[in-house]
C-alpha cells in the first residue's frame, strides 16, 4: 500500500511538471510576442497558443487529475505526503473545483464574450465612447456574476473574485484599510496641493536620448543585482517581467525620450518582480509553488523596489552624480535636492499608470469600489461613467473630459481581470509593512541604500519572502514576517513623512 502511495504521488508530480512545462512554453510565446515576433506571424501564433492552453487547462480538470486528487487527499495517504507534496496538492485541488464547476459550454461563450469585450474596448478607447462598450462590459458582469454562484462565497459574492489573485483578503478587510487610506491620504494630498514652494520638474522632461536610456537602465540593474546570466531586458509597449523557469526570469521596459523617469521606474518594477521568481527555493521547482504567493505580494516586491528604494533620498545621492554622466545636459545647474524633490513630485492625474505615488492608492481605490458595487448590485455598468467621474472628483479633484480618460482606460475589465485592481493598492500596503520590519533589522538601511550595498537588502527579502514561493499564504507569510496582520498605519506613515518632507509642510504656519 506504501509502495503504491509513493508512486501515486510520483505519478502526480511528473503530472504536474509536464502542465508547469506546457505553462513555461506559453510564456515564451507571449514574451516573444510582444518583445520582437513578426507582426504577420501573430495570428498563426494565437493558434498555437490556444492549442497550448487548451491542453493545459484540460489537464487541469481531466478524469487523471480527479484521479490523483481523490487518491491523495485520503486522510492515510495526504499525511504521509511530504509538505510540498502536500501544498501542491491542495493547489490542484483549489484549482480542479474552481474550473469544473463551469459548465465547458459556458467557458466556451465565456471566450467568445471575453475576445468581442476586448476589441469592442479598443474601438470604445480610440473613440472615447462607452456606448460601445458598455453591452459587452454587461456581458462580462452577468458571466461573473453567474461563474460566482456556480464556486459559491462566504460573506461578500466579490470575495470569490478576490480569491483568484490574493487567496485570505475580502471585501470586510479591504474596506477597513482602504477607508483608514482615504481618510488619511486625502488630506494630506490637499494640504501638498496647497503647499507654497512646489517642486520644478522641467528638468525631468528634456531629451534623453533612448540609447543612453539603455546603456544606463542596464548599469542600473547591474548594481541593484539583477543577473542577466539569468533574465534579459528588452522593450515592449507596456513593460512586464515573466518567469520562464527558475533560472529565466526576464524584463521588458518602456522608454520616452522626452521622460526618462518612465524608462527608469519601469525598470526597476519589473526589477522587483523578477528578483521574486529568481529567489524561489530550488525545492519548488516543477510545482505551481514555484512563483509568487499572491498578485499583491508580488506588487509589494515591485513597487518596493520602484519606490521605497528607486525615489529615495538617499538612492540619489549615490546614482545623481552618475546619471548625470550618461545625459550631463539635462541635469546641468540642477542641484541634486531639487532634483529628488522633482522626481517624487505630486500632481493629481486621469492616468492611473502614471499617478505618483501618494495618489496612486487613491486611483485603485475607485476601482475597487465600482467592481465592488457591481458584484454586489450596488452599481449598473450603465452608470459607471458618472461614478467614475465623481469619485475622480472627490478623491483626486479632478474630472475627465472624456471617458478615454477615465472609465475606458484600464483593459482589465475587457479581459474579464474582476479582483485584480485591490493587488496594486496591496503592493503598497505590504511594501511598507515590509520595510518597517526589515528596518529593525538592518538598521543601517539608509547607509546601505546611500552606500549601493543592496546585497543585504536583497538576501532579507529572499529569506523572509521570496524562498517560500507559495508555500506560505498570503496572510501567513505577512504576519510571520511583520508580526502583524494588514496594517495600513505604515503607509500612512512613510507617506506623511516624505511629503511632508518634500513639501515643507511642517513649517506650514
Amino acid at each position: 500500500m506504501l509502495q503504491s502511495k509513493r508512486s501515486t504521488e510520483a505519478k502526480f508530480l511528473l503530472y504536474i511538471r509536464e502542465m508547469t512545462h506546457l505553462q513555461e512554453v506559453l510564456n515564451l510565446l507571449f514574451w516573444d510576442s510582444r518583445t520582437g515576433a513578426p507582426r504577420n506571424g501573430l495570428e498563426l501564433r494565437a493558434e498555437a497558443v490556444a492549442t497550448i492552453a487548451a491542453k493545459k487547462f484540460a489537464m487541469s480538470i481531466s478524469s487523471e487529475m480527479k484521479g490523483y486528487i481523490d487518491e491523495l487527499t485520503q486522510d492515510n495517504h495526504f499525511q504521509e505526503l511530504s509538505p510540498i507534496t502536500r501544498k501542491v496538492l491542495q493547489h490542484a485541488k483549489k484549482e480542479y473545483d474552481r474550473q469544473s464547476k463551469i459548465p465547458m459550454e459556458e467557458y466556451k461563450e465565456y471566450v467568445i464574450v471575453r475576445e468581442n469585450a476586448s476589441k469592442a474596448w479598443e474601438a470604445a478607447k480610440k473613440e472615447a465612447d462607452y456606448s460601445i462598450f458598455q453591452p459587452h462590459l454587461e456581458k462580462l458582469v452577468t458571466c461573473n456574476k453567474r461563474f460566482i454562484t456556480y464556486w459559491g462565497y462566504q460573506g461578500n459574492p466579490y470575495d470569490a473574485l478576490l480569491d483568484v489573485h490574493n487567496p485570505g483578503i475580502t471585501v470586510e478587510m479591504l474596506d477597513r484599510v482602504f477607508a483608514a487610506l482615504k481618510n488619511k491620504l486625502i488630506p494630506l494630498l490637499n494640504r501638498v496641493q496647497d503647499a507654497k514652494g512646489k517642486p520644478a520638474t522641467a528638468c525631468l522632461f528634456e531629451r534623453f536620448p533612448i540609447a543612453k536610456q539603455r546603456e544606463w537602465n542596464r548599469y542600473l540593474l547591474h548594481e541593484l543585482g539583477y543577473d542577466f546570466d539569468r533574465g534579459r531586458l528588452d522593450e515592449t509597449v507596456h513593460p512586464f517581467a515573466i518567469e520562464l523557469n527558475r533560472n529565466d526570469v526576464r524584463i521588458t521596459t518602456r522608454y520616452d525620450e522626452f521622460d526618462f523617469k518612465s524608462g527608469l521606474l519601469g525598470t526597476i518594477h519589473e526589477f522587483g518582480h523578477a528578483l521574486y521568481e529568481l529567489n524561489i527555493a530550488d525545492e519548488l521547482i516543477g510545482t505551481p509553488l514555484c512563483n509568487g504567493t499572491s498578485a499583491g505580494i508580488h506588487e509589494s516586491q515591485s513597487l518596493f523596489w520602484e519606490k521605497m528604494i528607486g525615489l529615495n533620498q538617499n538612492f540619489w545621492k549615490r546614482f545623481y552624480p552618475i546619471v548625470k554622466q550618461y545625459n550631463p545636459d539635462q541635469f546641468h545647474g540642477v542641484e541634486i535636492d531639487a532634483f529628488y524633490r522633482a522626481i517624487n513630485a505630486v500632481q493629481p492625474s486621469f492616468i492611473r499608470v502614471e499617478a505618483d505615488e501618494l495618489t496612486y492608492p487613491l486611483h485603485v481605490i475607485l476601482r475597487y469600489e465600482i467592481e465592488k458595487g457591481l458584484f454586489t448590485n450596488e452599481m449598473e455598468v450603465s452608470e459607471l461613467p458618472e461614478i467614475w467621474n465623481q469619485k475622480m472628483e472627490d478623491y483626486l479633484g479632478i474630472t475627465p473630459d472624456d471617458h478615454e480618460k477615465g472609465v475606458l482606460q484600464d483593459m482589465h475589465w475587457s479581459a474579464g481581470m474582476f479582483g485584480l485592481f485591490p493587488s496594486y493598492a496591496l503592493g503598497s500596503l505590504y511594501a511598507a509593512q515590509f520595510r518597517s520590519a526589515m528596518m529593525k533589522d538592518l538598521i543601517e538601511f539608509d547607509h546601505l541604500v546611500e552606500n549601493g550595498n543592496f546585497a543585504p537588502i536583497r538576501e532579507w527579502l529572499a529569506q523572509n519572502i521570496h524562498v517560500h514561493g507559495k508555500m506560505k499564504e498570503p496572510n501567513d507569510l505577512l504576519r510571520e514576517v511583520t508580526g502583524e496582520g494588514l496594517n495600513p498605519d505604515h503607509l500612512i506613515a512613510y507617506l506623511e513623512q516624505k511629503y511632508s518632507d518634500i513639501y515643507n509642510l511642517g513649517s506650514e504656519a
